[in-house]
């Protein structure tokens, strides 16, 4: 039986770019049908329906017909608007960077239920005023879980021994998480892990997001832990966000 020709979504806004004088076309995630490349038509013209709904930091109730080329948005409405977030310059620009991870790791027209959940949560976190970079840990370590590739922080990636608290700890993206003491230096990248870096990693894989933002953490710790996800998350999606840039600048502003 043929698909229908007209059906209905709930999306969230990735990415979008310009297309001739008035459209524009929207990269989605869809819980049923992952990432979508869809065109808004006449979007950009003042007098057009659809203008303000098609944001980025929403989630949206899509109508779409299907097209050749790209399927057509005919009606939208807003059905959760993260506001807050785009007030507060950081939690926007983590948005931005988890947003872009979701997108690099979903692919077109696969079911993408895990990772639409995540990142609904993800915004509303961020909504709701919680600390952007756990926020961000977070997100990394739901995606890995969620593409199957978690790492490990319980036992070396190598021998499988039961990782102790008197060990030297290298973080080894490439083979998947802890490396201990008893093995040379891998190829690749790898850098020297605290221990208690190790315990705030091996947190974020058991605790929940609200026992998370209570942590008391150091701020060497965090950036350590910030270091390593990111150096994980480079070699998951097999390469690097391009909005860290901006969210690394936007942190810096006094």
């Amino acid at each position: 039986m043929p698909a229908p020709r007209v059906y209905q979504t709930a999306a969230i806004v990735l990415s979008r770019f310009e297309l001739g004088e008035a459209d524009r076309v929207l990269t989605l995630l869809t819980p049923h049908d992952g990432k979508l490349r869809v065109i808004a038509k006449g979007v950009r013209r003042q007098k057009s329906r659809l203008g303000g709904s098609l944001e980025p930091f929403a989630e949206l109730q899509l109508v779409l017909a299907r097209g050749r080329t790209f399927d057509v948005v005919t009606s939208a409405s807003v059905s959760e608007a993260w506001l807050n977030l785009r007030d507060r310059l950081e939690s926007a620009a983590t948005a931005w960077y988890i947003g872009e991870m979701a997108e690099r790791a979903t692919e077109e027209h696969a079911p993408a239920y895990t990772i639409y959940a995540l990142l609904r949560r993800a915004f509303q976190l961020l909504d709701d005023g919680m600390a952007p970079g756990r926020v961000a840990r977070w997100f990394e370590t739901g995606l890995a879980d969620a593409l199957g590739v978690r790492p490990e922080v319980e036992r070396c990636v190598e021998c499988d021994r039961v990782l102790e608290e008197t060990d030297a700890f290298r973080w080894a993206p490439g083979l998947g998480g802890v490396l201990c003491p008893r093995h040379p230096n891998p190829p690749g990248e790898w850098v020297e892990l605290s221990l208690n870096a190790l315990k705030v990693l091996r947190a974020y894989r058991r605790l929940d997001i609200e026992a998370l933002a209570a942590l008391r953490l150091s701020a060497a710790t965090e950036a350590e832990v910030e270091a390593a996800m990111r150096r994980y998350m480079r070699h998951v999606l097999e390469r690097e966000a391009r909005s860290l840039a901006f969210l690394d600048e936007v942190r810096h502003v006094p």
